[in-house]
């Protein structure tokens, strides 16, 4: 079964600490869900941008490493999740789920694998 990325966006001035304990119960119901459902494989928070470190590949093969996020944005990835989902219109039904626990938007993708496992297994 196809996985997807599922991130959730949280503006660049959120403040963890102004999450109601309804809101906080509402993600831990949504994960609840998925994992009860068998589509969770993995979900966590992240630490906001000022806590990255961000890598840039060089033309002479080397690697910087600078503070901070890759790009600047007004908002950043807050948290993640890797389900299993039927096909794409499955797995936005679930992150719908997770944008209203939070409260904030996101982003779906599928994941690809190289060598992709189905390949592998013939």
């Amino acid at each position: 079964m196809p996985q997807y990325f599922v991130a959730i966006y949280l503006p660049d001035d959120f403040d963890p600490s102004t999450q109601t304990e309804e809101t906080i119960e509402e993600i831990h119901a949504a994960n609840r869900e998925l994992t009860a459902s068998g589509a969770l494989k993995f979900a966590c928070g992240l630490f906001p941008p000022s806590n990255a470190k961000s890598l840039r590949y060089q033309p002479d093969g080397t690697v910087s490493v600078t503070d901070g996020p890759y790009t600047e944005t007004k908002e950043y990835m807050g948290g993640f999740s890797v389900i299993e989902a039927a096909d794409l219109d499955e797995a936005l039904e679930w992150a719908r789920k997770g944008a209203v626990a939070c409260r904030a938007s996101g982003e779906v993708r599928p994941i690809f694998f190289v060598p992709d496992p189905k390949e592998e297994a013939e």
